[in-house]
């Protein structure tokens, strides 16, 4: 695929997730996690804008210079922006200037892929791809946590992704103690926190072949476990008291009876269905519970030939650390991915929200231990 019709692929696939939205969804942010689906779809043009049309677009103009302080994410170098807790406050610009604003990029850069552009622009422009797939699941979560957060329980669309969540038969893989090389290997694309081929030793050990379900996870529940502290970290059990959390996100208990919120609106939970939406303190708790543990990203990675993968982002156990080489790109790009190497827990794997062509074994996702609102699971490894 040309790079053309790639960049034009992205580019829609973006607008289809919140073809289903009403203008006023675009504009909530209920708390400081979730951006308005509104920002994420002006903040990826913006990459284009920035880091590809501005130095390498010979008479562009820009759309607006406001937007560099609206849609700057995190990026130091780039200058000033709106802190992350107050891109809810952005009643303008508005959605319909945003939609402008992705119209008027997206003709420049096809005038630009006229001809080819030079390595260098070409490595930026896949990593824009790449960058706009990653906010496309955030779309995902993002627009779930709004909808799921309204007293009425609004659905998204009667079809969606979560229709594609099923079981799998449990059994477990044997993986023999040895030398392993860990890290993307070949030419294909990945992130710099792929990089660094390195080898590690792991034990003897055991993993499931299948995610723990809704069922599994509500005998936790029915145990009391979420009152009994020896299954929690020290810091889990905190977060547990201060935020008074009995269930994983998206469960509510209605009159004796547990109840989820999907996408389609609140439903009675799908027991076989694998459990999602929980956190990293509570996934430890439960492999506690069980008598299990969670893998290490590098068991994780070393076995997921031998299991079916893709439905739910797994917590693992691994601190979310640099390889051996890593090194920062220099610039704005180089803050893409190692000044978050702190304080973070790598999750492999991808998910119903995932993006086409945005899947792959060594790819590292990471996310705060407290966090819930992405789509995520639990493997067990013993």
């Amino acid at each position: 695929m040309d790079l053309k019709t790639q960049y034009k692929k992205v580019r829609k696939h973006s607008l289809t997730i919140c073809q289903p939205l009403q203008t006023e969804d675009y504009v909530v942010q209920p708390v400081v996690d979730v951006s308005p689906p509104k920002w994420h779809l002006g903040h990826t043009t913006w990459f284009f804008e920035t880091f590809i049309l501005k130095p390498n677009f010979k008479g562009y103009k820009e759309f607006n210079p406001n937007y560099n302080y609206v849609f700057n994410s995190y990026y130091e170098t780039v200058g000033a922006r709106v802190i992350r807790t107050d891109r809810g406050n952005l009643s303008r610009p508005t959605v319909a200037d945003v939609y402008q604003y992705r119209a008027y990029v997206d003709q420049a850069m096809e005038n630009f892929l006229h001809e080819e552009p030079s390595v260098a622009v070409k490595e930026i422009l896949i990593l824009g791809l790449n960058h706009e797939q990653q906010h496309q699941e955030l779309l995902w979560y993002d627009i779930k946590y709004i909808l799921g957060h309204n007293p009425l329980f609004p659905a998204y669309a009667d079809e969606n992704i979560e229709q594609n969540l099923h079981s799998s038969p449990q059994n477990w893989i044997k993986i023999a103690a040895g030398v392993y090389e860990i890290g993307h290997k070949g030419t294909d694309f990945c992130f710099d926190n792929e990089l660094g081929l390195h080898k590690v030793y792991l034990n003897d050990f055991e993993i499931s072949s299948a995610l723990v379900t809704n069922a599994d996870y509500l005998e936790f529940i029915k145990e009391n476990a979420y009152h009994e502290f020896k299954h929690w970290y020290a810091e889990a059990w905190d977060w547990v008291k201060v935020n008074a959390i009995k269930a994983p996100l998206y469960w509510y208990e209605v009159d004796g009876v547990w109840m989820r919120y999907d996408l389609s609106g609140l439903k009675p939970i799908k027991l076989n269905d694998p459990v999602s939406h929980i956190s990293f303190y509570e996934a430890a708790a439960f492999a506690s519970w069980k008598g299990m543990r969670l893998p290490t990203e590098f068991e994780w990675e070393i076995a997921a030939t031998q299991f079916n993968w893709g439905q739910l982002w797994e917590w693992t156990e691994s601190a979310y650390l640099p390889y051996p080489g890593f090194s920062k790109a220099p610039g704005a790009i180089g803050e893409y991915n190692g000044k978050f190497m702190v304080n973070q827990k790598v999750l492999r794997g991808a998910s119903i929200a995932t993006s086409p062509n945005h899947q792959r074994i060594t790819y590292r996702n990471f996310f705060h231990p407290n966090l819930r609102w992405h789509y995520n699971g639990i493997r067990l490894a013993k």
